[in-house]
């Protein structure tokens, strides 16, 4: 039997933000829950600069912006959120994240989205 991770409360101050693959220039992330604490939901926070990612999200995907704002190109729409605003994208989502500068909280489920 798994055992989930303990509750835990998460620091901004011990928080490791890594590059996020190719765009590591662009968008940093440090997680604070997924399939390393065996939970299907996955969070962190990313730290994006001068941002220009296309992704195809192949998962569930809430993002609340804490600093700056983003926006989601999802075809000929532009989502736009500021300081306190938050966006969902349903799976399967083809879009681009643009910022200029933001600090984000995201929220993925499922967390072993590949693989």
């Amino acid at each position: 039997m798994v055992t989930k991770a303990a509750a835990s409360v998460f620091k901004p101050q011990n928080m490791t933000f890594n590059p996020r693959f190719e765009y590591g220039e662009q968008a940093q992330v440090a997680p604070v829950c997924g399939v390393d604490k065996t939970t299907e939901l996955g969070a962190g926070y990313v730290r994006m600069s001068n941002a220009h990612i296309p992704w195809t999200i192949k998962y569930d995907e809430m993002v609340l912006v804490i600093e700056g704002s983003i926006t989601i190109h999802v075809g000929e729409e532009k989502l736009t959120a500021q300081a306190g605003e938050s966006i969902w994208l349903p799976k399967g989502t083809e879009l681009i994240y643009e910022s200029e500068k933001a600090l984000l909280f995201y929220s993925i489920h499922p967390a072993n989205w590949a693989g």
